[in-house]
C-alpha cells in the first residue's frame, strides 16, 4: 500500500502488460501439452528459455495460491487464538468479580459487627434502639435516593403490602433491638457461637411448620453447636447473665423471622404491582415500617431521658462512627447480593461460614477479651461445627 502505482502509458506499464499476455498465452499452450504428453506417460524436457520461463511462472503463481491459502489458514488459526484469548481474559474478569465480591462482602459483615461493638462497649452507649433507629434511617435515605436516581427499582409502599409485612417487621425489629442489647454485654466470639442456635431453632420450626426432615448429617452438626454453645458459655471468663438472655431470645426471634419470612413471602409478592419483591425493596420496606416501632420503642425504654444527658451526642467522632455503622448495614445488603450473584448459593453460605473465624478472632484481639484455653477451644470447636453444618445441608439440597 506504500508503493506508488506506475502510470498506464508507461514504457514499464506496457512492457508489464506484453509479459502478462505472453504468459497467459504461454501458459495456455504449456498446459496443453503438458497434458498431451502426461497421457503417454513422459513428459518432454523443456528446452526453449520461452517455455522456461512460462513454467516457471505457471509454478510461481501455483506457489502463490498456495501461500495465499497458508495465509487465510493463519489468519484462521489467529481468529482462534484471538478468541481463545477473550474467552481466558472473560474467566478471568469474572474469577476477579467474584473474589472482589466476597471479598467486600466479608468486610462489610465482620465490619458491622465490630463497629456496633465498639460503639456500645467502648463509648459505653446505653442507647442501641436509638441506635438502631439511626442506621434503618440512613438505610432508608440511602434506598430512597438510589431509587429515585433510577440506579435501584424497588416497589411502592402500598396499604396492602404495609398491612402484610407487619408481622415480619415487629419480629425484625425485636431481632436488631436483642441483638445490640446482647452485644453490649457478651463479646463478639461468643456472640457469633452462641448464633449458632439459631439454626437449631430454625431445624426445628422447619420441620414442625413446613414438615421438612433433615439427614443425620446435619443433626450432628446442630448437636455439635448446642455442645459447643453450652462448654462456651460454662468457660466463658466474661459471662453476663443477662447478655445471655438477650442473646437466646434474639436466637428465637432470629429464627421466627426466618419462618415467618418464607411463609409469608408468597403472600407479599401477591400484593406488589409487579409480582415481585426484590432484596432492595425488603430493605427499604424493613427499615422505613422499623421507624415508627423504633420511637415509639425510644418512649417506652425511656431512651430520650438518656441521649438528652450524655456528653457523646456531642463529639463528632462518635457521629462519624454512628453513621458508619449505619452505611455498613445498608452495606451488608448490597455485598451479598452482589456475591450472590457472582457466585452462588454454595460458595455464599459457606464464606459466611468460614468468615465467623476470623470475625471471632478480631473481636478477642480488638476489644482485649478476657480468655482461657478451654473458652478459646470451645469457640474455635463452635465455628468448625457451623462449617460443618453448612456443608451438611447444602448436601441435603
Amino acid at each position: 500500500m506504500g508503493s506508488r502505482s506506475l502510470p498506464l502509458d508507461s514504457p514499464n506499464s506496457a512492457y508489464e502488460r506484453n509479459i502478462i499476455d505472453d504468459t497467459n498465452k504461454a501458459s495456455r499452450i504449456g498446459e496443453r501439452g503438458l497434458g498431451h504428453h502426461e497421457s503417454n506417460g513422459v513428459v518432454e524436457k523443456v528446452s526453449s528459455p520461452l517455455r522456461r520461463e512460462v513454467v516457471n511462472r505457471s509454478s510461481f503463481s501455483m506457489r502463490s495460491h498456495e501461500m495465499d491459502e497458508t495465509d487465510l489458514e493463519g489468519g484462521k488459526l489467529e481468529e482462534d487464538s484471538n478468541k481463545t484469548m477473550r474467552s481466558s481474559n472473560t474467566a478471568a474478569k469474572i474469577h476477579n468479580q467474584a473474589l472482589l465480591s466476597g471479598l467486600a462482602y466479608c468486610i462489610s459483615s465482620c465490619s458491622m459487627i465490630l463497629v456496633n461493638k465498639f460503639v456500645l462497649s467502648s463509648y459505653d452507649f446505653n442507647a442501641g434502639i436509638s441506635l438502631m433507629l439511626y442506621q434503618n434511617l440512613i438505610s432508608v435515605i440511602i434506598v430512597s435516593m438510589l431509587s429515585s436516581l433510577g440506579f435501584i427499582s424497588v416497589e411502592p409502599l402500598t396499604g396492602r403490602l404495609i398491612k402484610v409485612w407487619l408481622p415480619v417487621n415487629a419480629i425484625f425489629v425485636g431481632m436488631l433491638i436483642t441483638s445490640m442489647f446482647s452485644l453490649k454485654y457478651i463479646n463478639v466470639a461468643m456472640v457469633t457461637v452462641l448464633k449458632n442456635v439459631t439454626n437449631v431453632i430454625t431445624a426445628v420450626g422447619e420441620m414442625y411448620l413446613f414438615n421438612k426432615h433433615h439427614d443425620n448429617r446435619v443433626w450432628a452438626a446442630l448437636f455439635l453447636m448446642i455442645i459447643s454453645a453450652i462448654s462456651g458459655g460454662i468457660t466463658d471468663l466474661s459471662f453476663h447473665a443477662v447478655g445471655y438472655a438477650w442473646q437466646i431470645l434474639n436466637c428465637f426471634l432470629t429464627a421466627s423471622y426466618s419462618l415467618t419470612l418464607r411463609r409469608i413471602m408468597d403472600t407479599a409478592k401477591q400484593v406488589t404491582k409487579s409480582g415481585n419483591l426484590n432484596e432492595f425493596s425488603m430493605v427499604l420496606l424493613n427499615n422505613a415500617l422499623s421507624l415508627p416501632l423504633g420511637v415509639l420503642l425510644i418512649i417506652v425504654f425511656n431512651e430520650v431521658d438518656y441521649l438528652s444527658r450524655t456528653p457523646l451526642l456531642r463529639l463528632p467522632d462518635f457521629w462519624v462512627v454512628m453513621t458508619l455503622s449505619g452505611f455498613l448495614g445498608l452495606a451488608i445488603s448490597f455485598t451479598s447480593m452482589w456475591f450472590l450473584h457472582q457466585t452462588g448459593a454454595t460458595t455464599y453460605s459457606l464464606v459466611g461460614s468460614l468468615n465467623k473465624i476470623p470475625l471471632s478472632v478480631a473481636g478477642i484481639l480488638l476489644f482485649k477479651v478476657p480468655t482461657s484455653l478451654e473458652n478459646s477451644a470451645s469457640i474455635f470447636f463452635g465455628l468448625l461445627a457451623g462449617v460443618f453444618f453448612a456443608r451438611s445441608k447444602l448436601r441435603e439440597r
